[in-house]
């Protein structure tokens, strides 16, 4: 959130800007055991942009109605669209750095930016050419499941602009396990219902956030340590996949030590999960036979942890 330097919270901006960029600067990032992903052609580089500004100088718009210094939110949505053409990289994170730099160059008055972005997947779809199965380089399928995301914050300070903030993340991720996670040992008392399981269905809805040592790997993929998040998104399946969890805790504990040891550039790794897990309707008699469950009913329950280096030090 934007402040002045009293403290007052003052912003406002421009949300659900579109943008539908074609043949942007192809990704490409190291590889890692646990995933095939080794880049992205970017031949749909496409995102949906919130941007907020505050200044000193702002404020008489506000309280006078003085329109002066007031950059109308319609010239922000024109001028992220423009600016996304003349970006030369490959990363969201490059994106919203371009445009925000470029936008306090152009108005000396504005003093901070806040802006984020949700990348839109287009997934190429896969195509009959004689024999063999391709991805097509024309046809693309647009895709509702999870997404990567970026923010950050920019202050404009004596003699230079600063990042200020910055993280990357990826949202909205969706997973269903359908044995191989348990729940018991927990406090039982006269207000407790529920019962203990040994070999559940677990589903989860989890967002997935990390910050870098350096905000220049995030910034441009040619310095060699982006990590994008679809390598993110397989550390995650993986570690699902092969864990007996205990808990949705001890289940992202392990996910963020994983995403810390694979990548030694990132400071910080944040977790925001929601327990989804099936109401079952009719019992399995073992774990791999036959069972029915339905959506579960609300309230949910939801978690939130960080994990920083100093974790994988502590558990050495």
């Amino acid at each position: 959130m934007l402040k002045l330097r009293s403290g007052r919270t003052l912003y406002y901006g421009k949300g659900d800007v579109l943008s539908y960029r074609t043949y942007a600067i192809p990704l490409s990032v190291k590889s890692i055991p646990q995933s095939t992903y080794t880049g992205d052609p970017n031949i749909i580089f496409a995102h949906n942009i919130t941007f907020s500004v505050s200044s000193e100088v702002l404020l008489t718009s506000f309280t006078e109605g003085d329109n002066a210094q007031v950059v109308a939110t319609d010239s922000m949505k024109n001028f992220i669209l423009r600016q996304t053409a003349h970006y030369e990289g490959s990363t969201t994170e490059g994106l919203l750095a371009f445009i925000s730099e470029r936008f306090m160059e152009r108005y000396s008055h504005i003093d901070a930016i806040e802006i984020r972005a949700d990348r839109l997947p287009f997934n190429s779809v896969t195509i009959a050419e004689g024999s063999s199965w391709n991805d097509s380089q024309l046809v693309f399928r647009r895709s509702h499941n999870e997404h990567a995301s970026a923010s950050q914050k920019w202050i404009r300070t004596a003699n230079s602009l600063q990042l200020a903030e910055h993280e990357s993340a990826l949202s909205h991720i969706q997973l269903i396990k359908v044995r191989g996670s348990s729940f018991y040992g927990f406090v039982r008392d006269e207000y407790t219902t529920l019962p203990e399981s040994y070999d559940r269905p677990l589903f989860i809805f989890l967002h997935i956030f990390w910050t870098y040592e350096h905000a220049e790997d995030a910034l441009d993929s040619r310095r060699g340590n982006y990590v994008p998040s679809e390598q993110i998104h397989d550390l995650a399946h993986t570690l699902f996949h092969l864990a007996n969890s205990p808990s949705i805790q001890y289940l992202i504990y392990q996910i963020g030590k994983s995403i810390l040891t694979t990548f030694p550039q990132l400071s910080e790794v944040r977790f925001e999960s929601n327990n989804r897990t099936w109401e079952t309707v009719m019992e399995p008699e073992h774990s791999a036979a036959a069972g029915v469950f339905t959506e579960p009913r609300p309230p949910y329950g939801f978690q939130g942890f960080t994990l920083t280096r100093a974790d994988l030090i502590e558990g050495e």
